[in-house]
C-alpha cells in the first residue's frame, strides 16, 4: 500500500499567490481612498476654520510714508507684534546694571508677596482637585462603577468642571464671595477636580484587573477591591499628573487675578492698563523663574517617590 502526501501543485500555489496578491492590492487601494478622502476632508476643515477665522482678512493699513493701503492681516499684524514685545524689553547698561534692574523690578516686595500668594493659591487648589478627582476617577471610570446612572453623573460633573474656563469660575466665585484668593482657590480648584478626575479615571480603565478580581474572590468589597487592587496600580500614574497639575494652576492663578481673583493677575491687569510694558516683562520673568523652579522640584520628587532618584 502507497502513502501519498496531497501537496498542492505549481498551479495552485501560483493562484493562491496570485490571490494573496490581488487581495493586497485591494486592501492597499481602499486605505489609500480613506486617507485621501481624510486628507481632503481635515484640510477642507483646516481652511473653513482659517477663514472664519479671519485668516485670509485684508484690512486697512498705514504705510511708513503715511498713506493707507489694503495688506493682508497676518504679514501687516506681524511688525506690530514686535513692536510690543520691543517695548517690554527693559533698559540695560552695563555700566548701570544695578539700577537698571532695580528700576525693572521696582515693585519686586509686592510681587514677591503676591508671588507667594499666587502659589498658596495654585496649592490648596490642587489638594481640592486631587480630592475631587481623586475620589469621583473611580466611580467614572467605566471598568469600575457600580452602575451607569453613576457613571453618567460623575463624567457630566466633571466635564461641566473643566469645560468651563478658570476665568468664568473666578468671575462667578467674586461675583459669590467677593474679591480675594478665596475665589481663586474655588476656581482653579474646582478646573482641576475636572481636569484630574479625567486623567485619573483613564488611568483606572487601564489597570489590570486581575488584582481586583483576586480581592473579590477573597470577600473583599467595591472598596476593597478600589483600596487594595486599583489604587496601587494607578499611584505612579496619580503622583505624575498631580504635580504636573500643580505646576499648571500656578500658571492659572497668576492669571485668574486678572478678575480680582487674587495672585499675580492683578498686577498683570494693572500694568497692561497703564500700559506699563516693562513691569509685565519682570511679571514674566518671575513667573517664568517660578515655574521652571516648580517643574524641576517636581520632577524630582516624582523620581524620588516612584524609585528613580539614584537614577538622575
Amino acid at each position: 500500500m502507497t502513502l501519498t502526501a496531497d501537496f498542492p501543485g505549481p498551479s495552485r500555489a501560483g493562484d493562491a499567490r496570485a490571490a494573496f496578491e490581488r487581495d493586497f492590492a485591494d486592501k492597499r487601494r481602499r486605505a489609500r481612498a480613506r486617507w485621501t478622502v481624510g486628507a481632503v476632508l481635515f484640510f477642507a476643515a483646516f481652511l473653513a476654520s482659517a477663514w472664519f477665522g479671519d485668516f485670509f482678512r485684508v484690512t486697512q493699513v498705514t504705510l511708513p510714508d503715511g498713506s493707507r493701503n489694503w495688506r493682508w492681516i497676518i504679514p501687516a499684524g506681524l511688525p506690530r507684534l514686535g513692536e510690543y514685545i520691543v517695548q517690554t524689553f527693559p533698559t540695560l547698561r552695563w555700566d548701570s546694571l544695578g539700577a537698571d534692574l532695580a528700576e525693572w523690578f521696582w515693585r519686586w516686595q509686592t510681587w514677591l508677596r503676591l508671588l507667594l500668594e499666587t502659589i498658596l493659591i495654585a496649592f490648596m487648589a490642587t489638594v481640592f482637585g486631587v480630592i475631587g478627582g481623586f475620589v469621583l476617577a473611580f466611580p467614572a471610570a467605566r471598568n469600575l462603577s457600580p452602575n451607569r446612572a453613576v457613571l453618567w453623573v460623575c463624567r457630566r460633573y466633571l466635564e461641566i468642571a473643566r469645560t468651563v474656563p478658570e476665568l468664568v469660575w473666578a468671575l462667578i466665585f467674586v461675583f459669590c464671595f467677593s474679591v480675594g484668593p478665596m475665589a481663586g482657590v474655588m476656581a482653579v480648584g474646582l478646573h482641576a477636580t475636572g481636569a484630574l478626575g479625567k486623567l485619573y479615571s483613564e488611568a483606572v480603565e487601564n489597570i489590570d484587573m486581575k488584582p481586583l478580581e483576586g480581592v473579590k474572590a477573597s470577600g473583599g468589597g467595591w472598596f476593597d477591591q478600589i483600596r487594595y487592587g486599583a489604587v496601587p496600580q494607578v499611584l505612579p500614574n496619580v503622583i505624575s499628573y498631580t504635580l504636573l497639575r500643580f505646576e499648571i494652576n500656578v500658571r492659572s492663578s497668576s492669571i485668574i487675578g486678572y478678575v480680582g481673583a487674587g495672585g499675580l493677575g492683578q498686577e498683570i491687569r494693572t500694568a497692561m492698563s497703564f500700559q506699563e510694558y516693562t513691569d509685565l516683562s519682570a511679571l514674566f520673568v518671575i513667573i517664568f523663574v517660578t515655574v521652571v523652579v516648580i517643574d524641576y522640584a517636581s520632577e524630582k520628587l516624582r523620581h524620588r517617590i516612584i524609585g528613580m532618584g539614584d537614577r538622575t
